[in-house]
């Protein structure tokens, strides 16, 4: 079975620490799921995986170029190209023929194929990407947030199409800010300022979390539980570190467990 990805990766830009000892695996036939917020790593994680960027240190494992389908971050496509050129373009440059039927009306192009890119919606050029990295049926698809700036109906036809990569053999990595987009991967992997947080199947992660959560109907007034409470669906949350029982967690319990744990050990 094919497995990419890095081991003990770390990137450094000039005194900043972009990744630190960062491991992640994408098999054939899943979907790996990066998740962090704004510099957390992904970017730089998933071009080093594509062979974007070379790290300072570990090992990349990775297809030939031609094998890897990748998606960066920013807009997708030549602005300057209609959809239908911008993916004709795609096909020439791998050397292959291919229907776009299915994935123009899979992603609601299909009625804006003659339309230049660069005159395209945000969330039009992000899907126009998505097609673009997984049109070739690569053996790698590496998407740098596939589904940012997408509106919710359009984000599950998106996740049609990379789940349908995935049932075709494609070993599919991606970054992505929703956790609830994550649960649904093979497995995930949660960054925190360049550093991994949690790893490993989401039930697994779920399953891992130390103590309870406890609702409250307001913000603690104990300072340290206010260090360990958090607002979720209008409502608040304590993280008890050796309590039983308490709410069912979800991947975002979790990762938010996992967190403040991370920032009350640093504060020591």
């Amino acid at each position: 079975m094919s497995r990419w990805g890095t081991t003990e990766v770390t990137v450094r830009f000039g005194r900043t620490v972009a990744l630190e000892a960062v491991s992640v695996t994408a098999t054939k036939s899943t979907v790996t799921a990066v998740v962090g917020g704004d510099g957390a790593g992904k970017s730089t994680l998933l071009r080093c995986v594509a062979g974007a960027l070379a790290p300072g240190s570990g090992t990349v494992r990775r297809p030939e170029a031609h094998r890897i389908g990748y998606l960066p971050s920013g807009p997708g496509g030549y602005e300057d190209l209609s959809v239908e050129e911008n993916l004709q373009f795609v096909l020439s440059a791998y050397g292959i023929h291919r229907e776009l039927g299915d994935y123009l009306r899979r992603s609601g192009l299909d009625g804006v194929r003659a339309r230049l890119a660069g005159h395209l919606s945000g969330g039009m050029r992000r899907k126009l990407g998505v097609i673009a990295a997984l049109l070739p049926e690569p053996e790698l698809a590496v998407l740098d947030e596939p589904t940012t700036g997408i509106d919710p109906v359009s984000r599950a036809d998106m996740w049609w199409l990379i789940a349908r990569a995935a049932a075709g053999g494609a070993a599919v990595l991606l970054a992505t800010t929703y956790l609830d987009e994550a649960a649904r991967a093979e497995r995930v992997l949660v960054l925190d300022a360049g550093r991994p947080l949690v790893a490993g199947p989401p039930s697994e992660v779920v399953a891992a979390m130390p103590g309870a959560i406890v609702p409250v109907p307001d913000e603690p007034s104990d300072q340290a539980e206010r260090r360990r409470a958090w607002r979720r669906a209008g409502s608040w949350r304590v993280w008890q570190p050796d309590g039983h029982g308490g709410l069912a967690p979800d991947l975002q319990d979790a990762v938010c467990v996992a967190a403040l744990k991370r920032e009350l050990a640093d504060a020591g």
